[in-house]
Protein backbone atom coordinates (compact mmCIF):
# COMPACT_ATOMS: atom_id res chain seq x y z
CA UNK A 1 0.00 0.00 0.00
CA UNK A 2 1.40 3.26 -1.42
CA UNK A 3 0.41 6.24 0.66
CA UNK A 4 0.41 9.39 -1.01
CA UNK A 5 1.59 12.98 0.56
CA UNK A 6 0.91 16.22 -0.29
CA UNK A 7 4.27 18.08 -0.93
CA UNK A 8 5.55 20.94 1.24
CA UNK A 9 4.60 24.70 0.69
CA UNK A 10 7.22 26.75 0.67
CA UNK A 11 6.59 28.24 3.85
CA UNK A 12 6.68 25.11 6.04
CA UNK A 13 10.09 24.25 4.18
CA UNK A 14 11.51 27.27 5.92
CA UNK A 15 10.34 25.18 8.90
CA UNK A 16 9.71 28.64 10.56
CA UNK A 17 5.94 27.33 12.16
CA UNK A 18 7.83 24.30 13.34
CA UNK A 19 9.99 26.65 15.24
CA UNK A 20 8.01 29.07 16.65
CA UNK A 21 5.69 26.02 17.92
CA UNK A 22 8.63 24.76 19.58
CA UNK A 23 9.74 27.87 21.49
CA UNK A 24 5.86 27.70 22.66
CA UNK A 25 6.36 24.95 24.30
CA UNK A 26 9.60 25.60 25.67
CA UNK A 27 8.68 28.86 27.00
CA UNK A 28 5.60 27.72 28.49
CA UNK A 29 8.05 25.04 30.50
CA UNK A 30 9.69 27.36 31.57
CA UNK A 31 7.48 30.02 33.40
CA UNK A 32 5.53 26.36 35.24
CA UNK A 33 5.95 26.26 38.70
CA UNK A 34 8.88 23.54 39.25
CA UNK A 35 7.99 20.32 40.49
CA UNK A 36 11.94 18.30 41.25
CA UNK A 37 12.37 17.27 44.65
CA UNK A 38 15.74 18.27 46.00
CA UNK A 39 16.62 14.70 46.86
CA UNK A 40 17.62 13.70 49.57
CA UNK A 41 17.30 17.19 51.34
CA UNK A 42 13.78 16.57 50.49
CA UNK A 43 11.71 13.74 50.92
CA UNK A 44 9.24 11.90 49.13
CA UNK A 45 6.00 11.27 51.76
CA UNK A 46 5.16 7.87 51.57
CA UNK A 47 1.56 7.18 50.94
CA UNK A 48 -0.79 4.61 53.12
CA UNK A 49 -0.38 1.30 51.80
CA UNK A 50 2.90 1.96 50.06
CA UNK A 51 4.77 -1.63 50.20
CA UNK A 52 8.15 -1.25 51.40
CA UNK A 53 11.45 -3.21 52.18
CA UNK A 54 10.31 -6.52 54.37
CA UNK A 55 12.46 -6.40 57.60
CA UNK A 56 12.28 -8.79 60.93
CA UNK A 57 10.97 -7.60 63.77
CA UNK A 58 11.43 -7.82 67.88
CA UNK A 59 8.58 -8.17 70.43
CA UNK A 60 8.63 -6.06 73.37
CA UNK A 61 11.18 -8.21 75.40
CA UNK A 62 13.92 -7.94 72.73
CA UNK A 63 12.97 -11.41 71.39
CA UNK A 64 12.67 -12.41 67.65
CA UNK A 65 9.75 -13.05 66.43
CA UNK A 66 10.42 -15.80 63.78
CA UNK A 67 10.33 -19.43 64.69
CA UNK A 68 11.63 -20.53 61.30
CA UNK A 69 8.03 -22.02 59.86
CA UNK A 70 9.87 -21.12 56.59
CA UNK A 71 6.33 -19.90 55.23
CA UNK A 72 8.06 -16.80 53.83
CA UNK A 73 10.65 -18.18 51.77
CA UNK A 74 8.05 -20.91 50.20
CA UNK A 75 5.88 -18.04 49.00
CA UNK A 76 8.61 -15.66 48.00
CA UNK A 77 7.85 -15.45 44.23
CA UNK A 78 11.42 -14.15 43.46
CA UNK A 79 12.92 -16.87 46.13
CA UNK A 80 14.59 -13.71 47.92
CA UNK A 81 14.38 -14.81 51.36
CA UNK A 82 16.69 -18.04 52.57
CA UNK A 83 16.00 -19.44 56.07
CA UNK A 84 18.31 -21.72 57.93
CA UNK A 85 16.62 -23.46 60.84
CA UNK A 86 18.41 -24.22 64.00
CA UNK A 87 19.83 -27.73 64.65
CA UNK A 88 17.66 -29.78 67.50
CA UNK A 89 18.90 -28.09 70.13
CA UNK A 90 16.63 -26.52 72.59
CA UNK A 91 16.90 -22.76 73.56
CA UNK A 92 15.90 -22.56 77.24
CA UNK A 93 14.48 -19.15 76.75
CA UNK A 94 12.05 -19.89 74.35
CA UNK A 95 11.72 -23.36 74.57
CA UNK A 96 11.47 -26.73 72.79
CA UNK A 97 8.78 -25.20 70.43
CA UNK A 98 9.77 -22.08 69.30
CA UNK A 99 12.87 -21.95 67.16
CA UNK A 100 14.47 -18.92 66.35
CA UNK A 101 16.64 -19.33 62.92
CA UNK A 102 19.84 -20.04 62.44
CA UNK A 103 20.32 -17.84 59.76
CA UNK A 104 18.25 -15.41 58.07
CA UNK A 105 18.74 -13.74 54.52
CA UNK A 106 17.19 -11.63 52.47
CA UNK A 107 18.63 -10.35 49.05
CA UNK A 108 17.07 -6.69 48.21
CA UNK A 109 18.46 -7.18 44.83
CA UNK A 110 15.51 -9.83 44.25
CA UNK A 111 13.06 -8.50 45.93
CA UNK A 112 10.14 -7.31 44.40
CA UNK A 113 8.20 -5.74 47.71
CA UNK A 114 5.08 -7.80 46.67
CA UNK A 115 4.41 -8.30 50.37
CA UNK A 116 3.71 -12.02 50.53
CA UNK A 117 6.11 -12.44 53.28
CA UNK A 118 4.21 -10.25 55.39
CA UNK A 119 1.01 -11.86 54.87
CA UNK A 120 2.12 -15.34 55.40
CA UNK A 121 3.39 -14.73 59.22
CA UNK A 122 1.66 -16.52 61.57
CA UNK A 123 3.73 -15.18 63.93
CA UNK A 124 3.87 -11.68 62.62
CA UNK A 125 7.60 -11.45 62.59
CA UNK A 126 8.10 -9.55 58.81
CA UNK A 127 6.82 -6.35 57.95
CA UNK A 128 7.64 -3.72 55.21
CA UNK A 129 8.45 -1.08 55.97
CA UNK A 130 7.89 2.58 54.36
CA UNK A 131 11.30 3.20 53.02
CA UNK A 132 12.45 3.04 49.32
CA UNK A 133 15.85 3.92 49.03
CA UNK A 134 17.83 1.09 49.42
CA UNK A 135 21.53 1.74 48.05
CA UNK A 136 25.01 -0.09 48.47
CA UNK A 137 28.41 -0.03 46.98
CA UNK A 138 28.52 -4.06 46.34
CA UNK A 139 26.08 -7.14 45.54
CA UNK A 140 27.05 -8.43 49.14
CA UNK A 141 25.51 -5.35 50.65
CA UNK A 142 22.49 -5.50 49.52
CA UNK A 143 22.24 -9.02 50.91
CA UNK A 144 20.52 -8.63 54.61
CA UNK A 145 21.05 -11.15 56.98
CA UNK A 146 19.27 -11.70 60.45
CA UNK A 147 20.63 -9.01 62.48
CA UNK A 148 20.53 -6.53 59.96
CA UNK A 149 17.14 -6.87 59.44
CA UNK A 150 16.12 -6.72 63.03
CA UNK A 151 18.14 -3.63 63.48
CA UNK A 152 16.02 -2.05 60.89
CA UNK A 153 13.01 -3.54 61.90
CA UNK A 154 12.68 -2.54 65.24
CA UNK A 155 10.31 -3.70 68.04
CA UNK A 156 6.83 -3.99 67.29
CA UNK A 157 3.81 -4.62 69.33
CA UNK A 158 1.81 -7.37 67.98
CA UNK A 159 -2.01 -8.82 69.26
CA UNK A 160 0.05 -12.45 69.72
CA UNK A 161 0.86 -12.77 73.16
CA UNK A 162 2.34 -16.50 73.23
CA UNK A 163 4.63 -15.87 76.23
CA UNK A 164 2.74 -13.67 78.19
CA UNK A 165 1.67 -16.16 80.83
CA UNK A 166 -1.24 -13.96 82.00
CA UNK A 167 -2.31 -14.00 78.11
CA UNK A 168 -1.90 -18.09 77.74
CA UNK A 169 -3.87 -18.42 81.13
CA UNK A 170 -6.63 -16.36 80.03
CA UNK A 171 -6.85 -18.04 76.71
CA UNK A 172 -6.68 -21.03 78.45
CA UNK A 173 -9.97 -20.70 80.55
CA UNK A 174 -11.98 -19.03 77.26
CA UNK A 175 -11.19 -22.35 75.62
CA UNK A 176 -12.95 -24.64 78.65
Amino acid sequence: MIIKRNPLTWFEKLYIPTLIGGFKVTLSHFFKKKVTMQYPEEKWTVPEGYRGAPYLVKDEKDRTKCVSCQLCEFVCPPKAIKITPPGPEVNKERGNIEKEPEQFEINMLRCIFCGYCQEVCPEEAIFLQKDYSLTGESREEMIYDKTTLLELGGVKESSIKKWDKKAADAKAQQSH
